[in-house]
């Protein structure tokens, strides 16, 4: 495992993308990286979201939840490999709830997983839930950092930092250059 080339691995699946992407935060990017093209190779998903486990080692967990679309996978694995539940969260009213009968009971230990941390949000948000069940979140992991920075007030664990420039829509170059936008996420709905 000491060998997994994680760049190579989203570059040969086509999760590297370049062109005019709308981000969920709303900002623009050149680049964007669709995890979703390397969590459909199974393989792919297990031997990263079991690198990113070691990363947790001594890491007491009793769940690992993450935020759906993006966390799903990444939840499922990483619990899998930490031999614990895996739960997702889901949006309702613009607001992460659990449903489907998931639960976390007070002082349970959770982890949230995320595929991609751009501004952190949707993970702050989870992050927020774990504690309104009376949880303890123990970290945040990702397989990607695209944020630069460490935007959590828990551990938080990643294996590749995707680093990306992004722009406001207003002073975005490639809306000035006309180049196309695209939205190739989850959420349809793009803010401008």
């Amino acid at each position: 495992m000491a060998g997994l080339d994680v760049r190579k691995i989203l570059a040969e699946d086509g999760a590297l993308l370049d062109g005019h992407f709308i981000l969920r935060s709303g900002m623009h990017s050149p680049n964007y990286l669709q995890c979703a093209k390397v969590l459909q190779h199974p393989d792919h998903a297990d031997a990263l979201v079991r690198r990113l486990a070691a990363k947790m080692k001594g890491t007491a967990v009793d769940a690992v939840v993450g935020p759906a679309i993006g966390g799903i996978i990444v939840a499922y694995e990483l619990a899998r490999a930490l031999k614990c539940r895996g739960i997702f969260a889901e949006r309702v009213d613009d607001a992460f709830t659990l449903r489907r009968g998931f639960e976390i009971a007070p002082g349970e230990k959770v982890v949230v997983a995320e595929d991609v941390i751009t501004t952190g949000g949707a993970a702050q948000e989870v992050v927020a839930l774990v504690r309104s069940c009376g949880g303890v979140p123990v970290a945040v992991a990702a397989l990607v950092n695209r944020s630069g920075r460490d935007p959590f007030d828990t551990p938080f664990y990643f294996l590749y930092e995707f680093e990306a420039p992004t722009y406001d829509a207003a002073g975005c170059p490639l809306c000035k250059k006309g180049i196309p936008l695209e939205k190739p996420g989850s959420r349809v709905e793009a803010k401008k």
